[in-house]
């Protein structure tokens, strides 16, 4: 305050406009998203463009800043954004997904108003909506440190976003036609950096420059479709730093595997000889691997890469015994001052468990999935609004699957599938996974503690093997084939969630669920209004909102 008034600058960027008072900065985007052609793997394709740009532009934030961002549909069909690892406290009416949003009618627009509260960390955003992913849309999404939270290592040269992606040549269109008809994907056709491929040899663009002796920050994140990818740099060792928003034990890697819907962050020094060198992102646990590579150059160097690329790890084992390697900082501050290793999940009580087994099943003749024998379908009426406007039971039903699936899932039942969760309950959930392929699952709205990952099936004696010290507290975690995951976690924000593999294929055909956590206060002190801008569909269309929460 200044002579009794709010000190106000007002900041242009490009086309983001930043309003900077005493409280939390205001920063304003506007984002058109158009389709485009481009051709990734050499094939001339549609993709979906953000300001012109595949991939999308890069979301640069800070802990606690108010971004507002203005979003034109100027596709064909409805389209949503999701903003995958931000945990929108109190606030999931801007979590972009289907389940708690209408999505944004084509020719409209809908303006997204956010805070990546108490957050730090490296993120991305993505479509929500069919398989719009599949043609692009999706872009990296940063949340710095604020100047007065120190950070455990020294200041970067410069942070880049390197996203990493499987990639099929077919259209987003004719992917969703070929799951529609009861047919699967296959494998993909290629691997993209940052949008791009490249080969061993030919004469590629250098995606980036380093100054010799400087170290860099890049924040890996796959956001591919189901293929975990194995990324590495030639000649040049990669020390994690921060994975999903938290501070990590900084051991040095040689080759990280980043499964779907993951992001990690590492420093890299330029301490090698001065010329080119390549960037690998190959898939894993695939029958035929896919690759790509691209240029990382020292700056004035116009030596070219050595074609001898290093070798990618084999088998699963050497991917579980990594995860185990991840480590709390238990030192470090994330977003606040007090560090991480201060809550002290390890010490409180599970009051509920609930097993998530996946599975695969024909369903009218065409393949579905699910969890726990319930294969997920989208409702015309977004579940949070059914339930914000008291008519849930004409939408869905609670709770149809129970905590402890079936021994054998035979059958999936296909309908909306939506846990309750009672406010503020500390719960274990395991995802077991049955089958011989990799699985990939993320939870909205929250960060949870991956404490296992074992082969086989999960018993209550696991818990013996659980690391309640120091495991991550991040937003998605992999199940290895014939394999089980468990995660610790407090449902403190108010809600509705979702649950959902990472896997876009299996996601799309109903392997996901959400969970309802309900404040019984119903006070703005644990979820905010609706906002009046908030696209109203289904059985709500036309009604008058509830009356509003207080304190």
């Amino acid at each position: 305050m200044q002579g009794g008034r709010l000190l106000t600058v007002l900041v242009c960027l490009a086309s983001t406009v930043a309003i900077v008072s005493a409280g939390d900065p205001y920063f304003y985007y506007t984002w058109n998203v158009t389709y485009g052609t481009a051709a990734p793997l050499g094939i001339p394709q549609q993709v979906i463009l953000i300001n012109g740009q595949f991939p999308g532009p890069n979301l640069n934030s800070t802990s606690n800043n108010n971004v507002v961002i203005n979003v034109f549909n100027n596709l064909d069909e409805p389209f949503l954004l999701t903003w995958s690892g931000l945990q929108h406290r109190k606030n999931s009416w801007q979590d972009g997904v289907t389940g708690t949003s209408c999505p944004i009618p084509a020719g409209t627009n809908f303006t997204y108003h956010f805070q990546p509260k108490d957050q730090i960390g490296s993120y991305f955003y993505y479509p929500s909506t069919s398989l719009h992913r599949f043609a692009g849309g999706f872009g990296g999404l940063r949340v710095n440190s604020r100047l007065l939270i120190p950070v455990p290592y020294a200041d970067p040269e410069d942070d880049r976003t390197i996203l990493i992606n499987d990639w099929f040549t077919k259209s987003h269109t004719a992917l969703k036609n070929f799951l529609d008809s009861g047919r699967t994907l296959g494998s993909p056709d290629g691997v993209l950096i940052n949008g791009k491929s490249g080969k061993v040899g030919e004469k590629n663009e250098a995606l980036f420059t380093m100054k010799p002796g400087k170290t860099y920050k890049f924040r890996i994140c796959n956001v591919g479709f189901k293929s975990t990818l194995n990324f590495r740099i030639q000649g040049h060792k990669m020390k994690l730093v921060e994975m999903e928003g938290s501070h990590v034990l900084q051991n040095d890697y040689d080759s990280l595997d980043v499964h779907v819907g993951q992001c990690f962050a590492v420093l890299v020094t330029a301490d090698q000889v001065a010329k080119n060198y390549y960037m690998v992102a190959s898939t894993r646990f695939l029958k035929k691997e896919v690759s790509t590579v691209g240029v990382l150059s020292y700056e004035g160097s116009n030596v070219e890469a050595s074609a001898e690329l290093p070798k990618a790890p084999v088998g699963w084992a050497w991917s579980l015994n990594q995860f185990r390697s991840f480590r709390w900082n238990l030192t470090a501050s994330a977003a606040r001052p007090n560090p991480q290793g201060s809550y002290h999940y390890g010490k409180i009580n599970i009051t509920r468990t609930i097993k998530l087994a996946n599975s695969k099943n024909v369903v009218n003749g065409k393949v579905r999935f699910g969890f726990n024998g319930v294969s997920h379908v989208d409702t015309e009426t977004p579940l949070k609004l059914a339930e914000y406007f008291g008519m849930a039971e004409k939408v869905f039903k609670y709770n149809v699957i129970k905590d402890e699936p079936a021994a054998k899932i035979t059958a999936l039942t296909v309908e909306p599938n939506v846990l309750n969760i009672t406010f503020r309950t500390f719960v274990e959930i395991i995802f077991e996974n049955h089958e011989k392929s990799m699985q990939s699952f993320h939870l909205d709205g929250y960060s949870f503690f991956a404490v296992a990952s074992e082969p086989g099936r999960w018993t209550p004696e696991k818990r013996s093997n659980y690391n309640l010290l120091d495991a991550v507290s991040r937003h998605t975690v992999q199940v290895y084939p014939k394999s089980w995951s468990a995660i610790l976690l407090t449902f403190d924000n108010a809600g509705m969630w979702n649950i959902r593999s990472e896997n876009w294929e299996r996601r799309y055909l109903g392997e996901q669920l959400y969970v309802s956590v309900l404040s019984p206060e119903k006070s703005l002190r644990d979820e905010y209004n609706i906002p009046l801008n908030t696209n109203l569909c289904g059985i709500v269309k036309g009604l008058p909102l509830p009356a509003p929460y207080t304190i």
